[in-house]
């Protein structure tokens, strides 16, 4: 039976405040097979788990992420942001996808450089579009990657082949049964977000997509055990 993967976006974010510790534990604990997390660098070139550029959504502090040292960081929000040196051992054996939002090359060999210095290579895998994913090929040349596409228009073959990745990455109303098929055709996997609800959730596995991002890791796994019977 084909596996369908279930990833918890940022965690399990509807229950525990997204890129946490607790909230990759509480992902895993719902039964997702992968937790999705986005990694930037402080100041002084730590990486750390944070969407945004700034603060001030998540911790209430209008202050840019690339302001601040990790220290500072740690200080201002009692330490609820953690590296991805620790979110890597809170993982364990699981995997995590890692979104690198505005990264540049700099900061995808920092990254990069982490994972392989934590023995996590196997055990992660890299998504953003195309220029970062270009930098993670030049950094890792057997990273596994999820390249991010938001048009139906597809990738042309010259970055297919620059990139080669494992996945295409794409928003979930894009998806279709005919685009999954051209693209296992094509060898490649699909993978689809932010689906949250059970109908979308339900139309996606129908799509034959292979993996799906969620912020209800817990209405995931019961869809897909629904499909299992």
């Amino acid at each position: 039976m084909r596996t369908l993967t279930a990833v918890g976006h940022r965690g399990d974010p509807y229950r525990v405040r997204e890129n946490t510790l607790a909230s990759i534990r509480s992902a895993f604990a719902r039964g997702a097979d992968a937790v999705e997390i986005d990694v930037r660098l402080t100041r002084d070139g730590v990486p750390v788990l944070l969407h945004d550029e700034t603060l001030r959504r998540l911790w209430g502090h209008d202050v840019r992420l690339d302001a601040v040292t990790a220290p500072q960081l740690r200080e201002l929000t009692g330490g609820g942001v953690p590296t991805l040196r620790e979110a890597l051992m809170e993982a364990g054996a699981g995997r995590l996808m890692i979104d690198l939002p505005g990264a540049g090359a700099d900061s995808v060999r920092t990254v990069v450089g982490q994972v392989h210095e934590c023995g996590a290579r196997e055990r992660t895998y890299y998504c953003a579009g195309p220029n970062t994913m270009l930098a993670v090929r030049a950094a890792d040349p057997a990273a596994e990657i999820a390249l991010t596409w938001t048009t139906l228009s597809p990738p042309r073959r010259v970055l297919i082949d620059a990139v080669s990745p494992r996945w295409l990455n794409y928003r979930f109303g894009l998806v279709s049964r005919e685009l999954t098929q051209a693209l296992h055709r094509d060898g490649l996997l699909v993978s689809a977000w932010t689906a949250d609800t059970k109908k979308t959730m339900k139309a996606l596995a129908k799509a034959g997509v292979d993996s799906i991002t969620t912020n209800r890791v817990d209405a995931l796994t019961a869809v897909l055990a629904g499909l299992d019977r």
